[in-house]
């Protein structure tokens, strides 16, 4: 199979396209010269791309065999970046049965390869004895291996890259503790490979000839235990000498949840990740190279992956994070047509004012909030709120912002999500915090009759249960601190260009100017 069979670029199918690798992906295909269409639940999670406008996108589930078929009709290529981590105790079930769906309907579809990237297994190892997350990788691979379409299995360990999931907790857990108590995994070898070049093979195998059908073990040049990437990092980032003292009490979910604690990677993330460090994880070939040939420097090694990652998030260029994707388990309805909606109780807090500056200053407030803007009102309750919903098991409120000015339709927000946006006019934030129902918050820029602006904001919530009701009564007596506060000072810095942290919004000096009310 060539690129460009008889003079036609390959259509690609990806799955998992807003999530952090398959997000990167798209682009990569389409300047390689392929056609590509997505494969997504919620297609306006893709809207918003750079990459929107040169791809098809179709709705549909990896469970569902119906939409699968048609997403794979008239394909050449599929690329599978999806997995069911995360969504509950029958994770491994539904990961065996979507693969399952995947190969036989891309068997019918006379799909001519299907490229997986999985997790790279220890050698010598039991797979009973590996963690569950690791287990379904490696059993989602055989899947592939095992039907009629010729597939291309990448296995990969720890990922490199701005945004990416280990990347972060590599950096948080760095920078934030110059003294650390640490697990015994960080003496644990592992092989850890850069975002571009996991990217470099993906792209490469839709071209591999038809006779090739097996796993691929992927890797950087370096083999280092995390207890090296720690220090390596630390000199890169021009950091002190971390000390670390590894402890071996830490048990897989207590580590968990310390790096859900001290970085913005939430315990149920951070568990498989860690769980995955018991067993070393080194390649044992480099046969890609035979398929995708190297260039000098290629793979990049460890110390020149971080310093890439390090410019794009300095530089603010980060095109997708690991909280790209939905986290598991949380809410993903839309908000109830209102006011037709006649689903239950949806209770509101409602709140406008005139604005002494331009629609497209307030505009600039509004898109710019979370992050290290903060939220406009009562630093403390928001930050109380995060440590709560992360001592439950939520995100909590450390995601931060994937771009420090712009959002765009499914973006992570600290604890929220961005539902719709609008740009010049509206933004809609759906709570993906721990809540006994349905959570979302709106901010409008508007302009009145008589040519003034306008700041609108709804908070809305759909209760779930007697719990849900209570919740509501029992925290809107704080409403008017929160959200009358939130408003105030939102018009404030609007009218003064000053963000919620005393920060000029255009160059981030901190300007001596007067505190926001609460």
């Amino acid at each position: 199979m060539d690129g460009q069979r008889n003079g036609e670029r390959l259509h690609c199918l990806v799955t998992g396209a807003s999530g952090y690798i398959g997000g990167r992906l798209v682009p990569e295909l389409l300047r390689a010269g392929h056609r590509v269409r997505c494969l997504a639940r919620s297609p306006d999670k893709l809207r918003d791309h750079p990459w929107a406008q040169d791809t098809e996108t179709v709705r549909g589930d990896v469970t569902d065999a119906a939409s699968v078929a048609e997403a794979l009709r008239g394909i050449d290529v599929a690329y599978y970046l999806v997995h069911a981590l995360g969504t509950g105790s029958g994770f491994e079930e539904t990961d065996r049965r979507a693969a399952r769906i995947f190969a036989e309907q891309a068997h019918a579809a006379g799909v001519e390869r299907i490229v997986y990237l999985g997790g790279l297994t220890p050698k010598g190892v039991p797979e009973r004895s590996l963690s569950p997350h690791l287990r379904s990788r490696a059993e989602v691979g055989r899947v592939f291996l095992d039907s009629p379409v010729p597939a291309t299995v990448l296995r990969a360990a720890v990922v490199i890259g701005s945004g990416s999931a280990s990347f972060e907790m590599l950096r948080y857990l760095t920078e934030r503790l110059p003294v650390m108590v640490t697990p015994s995994w960080v003496h644990t070898r592992t092989q850890p490979i850069g975002i571009r070049d996991v990217l470099r093979y993906l792209v490469g195998s839709a071209t591999m000839p038809s006779d090739v059908d097996r796993a691929f073990d992927i890797g950087g040049p370096d083999v280092l235990t995390y207890r090296e990437m720690m220090r390596r990092y630390a000199a890169v980032a021009g950091l002190r000498r971390r000390l670390i003292v590894p402890v071996p009490v830490l048990t897989p979910g207590l580590s968990s949840h310390w790096v859900g604690l001290v970085t913005p990677v939430p315990a149920a993330i951070a568990r498989p990740l860690t769980e995955s460090l018991r067993h070393e994880v080194v390649c044992r070939e480099h046969d890609i190279a035979r398929y995708v040939p190297d260039s000098p420097g290629r793979p990049l090694p460890f110390d020149e992956a971080l310093v890439l990652a390090l410019r794009k998030v300095r530089d603010a260029q980060v095109a997708t994070r690991w909280s790209s994707a939905a986290v598991p388990g949380a809410p993903s309805d839309p908000l109830p047509t209102d006011p037709d909606w006649a689903g239950g109780s949806l209770y509101r807090d409602e709140r406008q004012l005139s604005v002494d500056a331009s629609r497209a200053s307030l505009w600039k407030v509004i898109e710019g909030i979370g992050g290290d803007n903060g939220w406009y009102s009562f630093p403390l309750a928001w930050a109380a709120r995060g440590w709560l919903d992360r001592f439950v098991g939520g995100v909590g409120l450390r995601r931060g912002r994937r771009d420090a000015e712009r959002l765009r339709v499914g973006d992570s927000l600290d604890f929220w999500r961005v539902e719709e946006i609008e740009p010049g006019h509206l933004l809609r934030l759906r709570a993906e915090m721990r809540l006994p129902g349905l959570a979302w918050l709106e901010m409008c820029a508007e302009t009145d009759t008589d040519g003034r602006t306008r700041y609108r904001q709804r908070a809305l919530f759909h209760p779930r249960g007697l719990l849900g009701h209570a919740y509501w009564w029992s925290v809107s007596p704080f409403h008017a601190v929160v959200f009358g506060g939130m408003a105030r000072n939102i018009a404030q810095a609007a009218a003064t260009g000053m963000s919620a942290h005393g920060r000029t919004r255009r160059t981030g000096r901190v300007r001596p100017a007067k505190r926001f009310r609460h």
